[in-house]
């Protein structure tokens, strides 16, 4: 029952955060980057205590692909952010 409520929980998400990413205007997209990067450290600190919980193989091994996959996120996140700061630079 555990399984079942955890997978719904999921899905949920899933669909909540592509609805909502898909209304935000592409004007108000890289401000919203920029600032989801501290959501996505938090999300990078539950990942690494997930991954090293040590509960069965299987959260591990999902623990680490969260790992992997929020880092990405937060490292694009900052890549993002400083293109963005780099477009206000004056020209030399």
């Amino acid at each position: 029952m555990t399984l079942l409520v955890a997978l719904t929980l999921f899905a949920l998400a899933v669909f909540l955060g592509v609805e909502l990413i898909s209304k935000v205007p592409p004007t108000l997209h890289t401000p919203l980057m920029s600032g989801s990067n501290a959501i996505s450290g938090i999300t990078l600190i539950g990942a690494v205590v997930s991954a090293g919980s040590e509960h069965s193989n299987l959260t591990t091994v999902l623990g680490f692909v969260a790992v992997v996959l929020a880092t990405i996120n937060v490292v694009g996140g900052f890549m993002v952010t400083g293109r963005m700061l780099s477009m206000f630079n004056r020209k030399r």
